[in-house]
């Protein structure tokens, strides 16, 4: 059994690499990495959002993942070679 506590995983966010502890959230990954520090923008005055609840309740975390769009990421656990992308603009799909 892996000790997720000390691995880490490969992600791309945004379009860049990066290194996060295997185990947590999509939204706790994005929060956790310096460059980043929020998940999306207000749709309505661009303002930096980032998740209140981090249990599926607020849907401020909604990113695309693999792919997938609107996804809340506070609900999945990071993945090798997961591909997340910030909806920074509000947009959804």
């Amino acid at each position: 059994m892996q000790n997720t506590a000390t691995s880490t995983v490969h992600i791309t966010l945004d379009g860049k690499p990066l290194e996060v502890p295997a185990g947590i959230s999509v939204a706790a990954a994005v929060l956790g990495h310096a460059h980043a520090g929020h998940t999306c923008k207000h749709p309505v005055d661009g303002s930096a959002r980032a998740p209140y609840c981090l249990m599926g309740v607020c849907f401020e975390c909604l990113m695309e993942i693999n792919g997938e769009p609107n996804v809340q990421s506070c609900l999945v656990t990071v993945q090798e070679g997961m591909t997340v992308r910030r909806q920074l603009s509000g947009e959804s799909a």
